[in-house]
Order: structure tokens, then sequence, then C-alpha cells
């Protein structure tokens, strides 16, 4: 549900990106708009020194929250906290994933850092849920500064290096995370997209050029805000509320025997972090047939099995 706010004062300046976020994907995707225009609430409720315009501002936020979270009482996205989580993670993959697929193949330009940058806005308004995950926190982290560096580049007529830069400003980024995926240079196509199992896929230096340190105030002005956004390569499907069994095998058997406890064949009971991380393999396992990468996908539909089947992870 679309609308107008009065305009953001100079105090207000930090919530103003994820206002623009929010009203972008008013019509693309109203889900997005949602947590982006709440998460933009919470931050502008701890501004201090706020005028009476501010308040106003902030009052027809909530209203608008109010009247669309009661339009949208069906959507599970909206009303429960564990499959908006999942919702907003998997499309801010996607994005994050499209973006890194056009910067490997050196297809700079402004959609590519608006995507980064979108990515990383909605993976900040993730922490409406808790903290991040690591793997959440290092794509969080890459995307914004990707969009930072492509965009000082191109803002300097240089031309960008692709994909990560193994430097000593980006140990940070530990690319050791992503177990069975070699760390070697891709070639073109979509069979060597990066892994969506955790975060990015890192490929050697082909530059000895360094990067920025860091986003270099990227998050605080969007130079494209007259960029869409691309949407992701696939609409992030609704996940449910509770997993939903694999068919085959005894898995099809788990049974609920309590609010938000699950009980395998077995006997096992699955805690509801242990459900939540089977779901999300689930979703990483969707992500990379997106890209045709079958070998990622296996992967991580045996994690979401194992994890559920014997309730250790790994």
């Amino acid at each position: 549900m679309a609308a107008n706010f009065p305009p953001v004062s100079p105090v207000l300046k930090p919530i103003q990106h994820y206002l623009k976020t929010a009203q972008e994907h008013d019509s693309r995707d109203p889900i997005v708009a949602y947590w982006c225009r709440l998460y933009a609430l919470q931050l502008g409720l701890k501004v201090p020194s706020q005028g009476i315009d501010d308040r106003k501002l902030l009052v027809s936020i909530m209203d608008w929250l109010e009247t669309s979270k009661a339009q949208m009482t069906d959507n599970e996205s909206i009303t429960n906290d564990v499959a908006a989580q999942a919702y907003l993670e998997n499309y801010a993959l996607k994005l994050f994933l499209y973006a890194d697929k056009q910067d490997r193949a050196s297809n700079f330009g402004k959609n590519v850092v608006k995507a980064f940058y979108t990515s990383g806005m909605i993976y900040d308004v993730c922490q409406i849920f808790g903290e991040l995950t690591e793997e959440v926190t290092q794509n969080r982290k890459y995307a914004k500064w990707k969009a930072s560096y492509i965009h000082n580049c191109l803002k300097n007529g240089e031309t960008p290096v692709a994909g990560p830069l193994a430097t000593d400003e980006d140990k940070e980024f530990d690319h050791e995370l992503i177990p069975g995926v070699p760390n070697q240079e891709p070639q073109p196509g979509p069979s060597n997209a990066p892994s969506p199992a955790i975060g990015f896929q890192p490929q050697a230096p082909v530059s000895p050029q360094p990067p920025p340190a860091g986003p270099t105030n990227f998050t605080t002005s969007d130079p494209f805000s007259n960029v869409k956004a691309p949407t992701p390569p696939s609409e992030p499907e609704k996940p449910p509320g509770g997993f939903q069994p694999y068919k085959g095998g005894q898995a099809s058997e788990i049974v609920t025997v309590e609010p938000n406890r699950l009980v395998n064949p077995a006997g096992i009971q699955l805690r509801p972090e242990q459900v939540t991380k089977a779901q999300k393999y689930c979703r990483w396992a969707e992500s990379a047939l997106n890209y045709e990468d079958l070998k990622t996908s296996i992967d991580n539909l045996q994690k979401a099995l194992r994890l559920l089947e014997t309730g250790h992870d790994g």
C-alpha cells in the first residue's frame, strides 16, 4: 500500500534510505516495504531531539504500518517473525547473488550498484528479528562495500576489479566458510554462480589494486536514488510457518507434539532454532537450483534431512 509521508528532516536522516527502499517496493513487494518502514520507525524512535514535524512523520509511519498489517493478516511473512525473517533473507540473498554474478562477469553499472546497495539495506532490516547470523553479516558488509567500491570507480572513470579482492583489508571476510567449493576465479555461466550456502564465494585477486577501506559513507547517501533495483532473478516464495517435511523416507512422519516442538520417528525433539536452520538449508538449496548448481543444492538438502533425522547439524 503506497502512501505519501511528510518529508524527512535532517534529524531523521538515518531512516531516509530505508523509507526510500520501502517506497521502491510498495508495488513490487509489499512485504519488503512493510518491514523496511517498521525498521525505519524503530530507528526513528531512538533519534533524540525530535521536533514536531519529526513526530508527525513517525506517527504517519505508525498509522501506515497498522493499516497495512490489518490488510495482510493472512500473510505469514507479516504476522510470523520466523517466516518474515526467512522471506527477507531470501529476497536479499537473491538480489545479492544477482549483483555478485554481474560483478564477476564485469558487467558493471548502476543496476549492479543499486542491487548490492538494496541488498545491504534489506539485510539491515533483518536486525529487527535479532542478531544476524555470520553468513548474513558477511553478505551485508560485502554488499555495502561492493556498492561503494563500484560506485566510486564509476564516478572516477576507473574500471572496477571484478569479484572479491583478497587483500589485507579484506581478511575480515572468512574465505574458508564455504566448505567443498574451490577458491578459484569462476568462468562466465550460471553453473559457476556463487554458492548461496554460506555467504559469497571468493575468487583469486586479478589485480593488486586494493579496495577502499570500507563503505566510505556510501550508506549515508544513495547516489542512484533514481535507479530502480533489479527484481531478483526469481521472486522468493513465501516461506511456510512450519517445516513441510520431505515426502520420501521416514522424514515425512515428523509430527507436531507441542507448540513450536517437533519430534521425528526416532523420538528426537527438535528445537525451534533447529527447524529454522533446516528451513534455511532448503532455501539455500532452492537458490542454488536457480543458478543450476545441483551439487550445492543436493548438499544443502542432505544437511536439512540429516538435521531433521538426527538433531545434529553439520
